[in-house]
């Protein structure tokens, strides 16, 4: 590999130069700095990290704590996050958690800590996860993904309001008119879910409308399609806010192969927005979450805490996005 010795031979500089125009530019004359790019692009020429995080003692590396979960939302959530570091020119080490119990969280802590991170993203999907993370957490700056969480220690909170999502929901479904408004839970272990029920319920309450859970499913296009099919041959409500937009999916192709139209005979509202909702028979009206914003608050936490910020915590407003599925015909 070319060094940055070979650099400075090549555009006829000293490294201490090539040094300066790589990390701070504005110090090297424009024509210098042609010179030296010309030169890296020749070469092939890599920064090489390790030797400088030796040189400043910053690692330019920032650890994600995740329970690996792969519906959509969540994927998307971890993506935005990665992508908002590299913005500022940080690497993320992921430790994937899929037991969120207090030695598990200590370990992947501990493991991202070895490999000198400067700071830690929690996707706290779960209260065992977000628990777990605030009794391990005292030795490293750390931001903590979660809804309906507040500021705690020495955590930084960033979230969705997934309880003004799921009342934004149900409201649009009351304003086309319906009464009979049930809800396809997501699992009750995690913080989304247990929000969006909390949402819904309140605002039918508001309105002394009856409140009734469907059924509780685990994120996936399986169980509502399965809960769809149970429900199909009983009483089905006017209208069904699903947790998430895979849920919704399934229960569309149960009701769709029991003959059940939508949104004529039932209309349905999911959550996510997730790409291709908008391509569902009917197109899916949902809640779009601002993944990409969420992220790049997350890193911009993160980076305050390094520079000695204290703890703060904030949230950020979801979308209605209307689409076919609940629009009641009249309206």
């Amino acid at each position: 590999m070319p060094s940055m010795i070979d650099v400075a031979k090549l555009a006829g500089v000293s490294h201490q130069t090539v040094s300066r125009a790589i990390n701070r530019p504005d110090t090297v004359r424009p024509e210098i700095r042609e010179r030296i790019a010309s030169a890296i692009e020749q070469l092939g020429y890599r920064r090489n990290l390790s030797a400088r995080a030796l040189v400043t003692n910053q690692t330019r590396n920032l650890g994600l704590v995740d329970s690996g979960s792969s519906i959509p939302g969540h994927a998307r959530m971890l993506m935005a996050i990665e992508s908002a570091a590299r913005e500022h020119d940080y690497a993320t080490t992921v430790a994937v958690v899929a037991n969120p119990k207090r030695d598990a969280i200590a370990a992947a802590f501990s493991h991202l800590m070895d490999r000198g991170v400067q700071g830690i993203i929690v996707l706290a999907n779960t209260t065992d996860l977000a628990e777990a993370s605030l009794r391990v957490s005292a030795n490293v700056p750390v931001v903590m993904v979660a809804g309906g969480m507040s500021s705690k220690q020495q955590l930084r909170i960033v979230g969705v309001r997934q309880e003004e999502g799921a009342q934004m929901a149900t409201r649009h479904l009351i304003e086309q008119g319906y009464t009979r408004i049930a809800h396809l839970a997501g699992p009750k272990t995690w913080l989304d879910a247990h929000l969006r029920v909390r949402g819904w319920a309140s605002e039918l309450r508001s309105l002394g409308l009856a409140v009734d859970v469907l059924g509780t499913g685990d994120w996936s296009a399986a169980s509502g399609y399965r809960i769809g099919l149970e429900q199909a041959d009983n009483q089905l409500p006017e209208a069904v806010f699903a947790s998430n937009d895979q849920m919704a999916l399934g229960f569309m192709l149960a009701m769709h192969q029991r003959g059940v139209r939508i949104p004529d005979d039932v209309a349905i509202v999911g959550f996510d927005d997730q790409a291709g909702s908008d391509f569902f028979y009917p197109p899916l009206t949902t809640v779009r979450q601002p993944f990409s914003q969420v992220g790049h608050t997350a890193i911009d936490m993160l980076l305050r805490a390094l520079a000695g910020a204290p703890p703060e915590s904030h949230s950020v407003s979801p979308e209605l996005v209307v689409r076919e599925s609940s629009i009641r015909v009249g309206h």
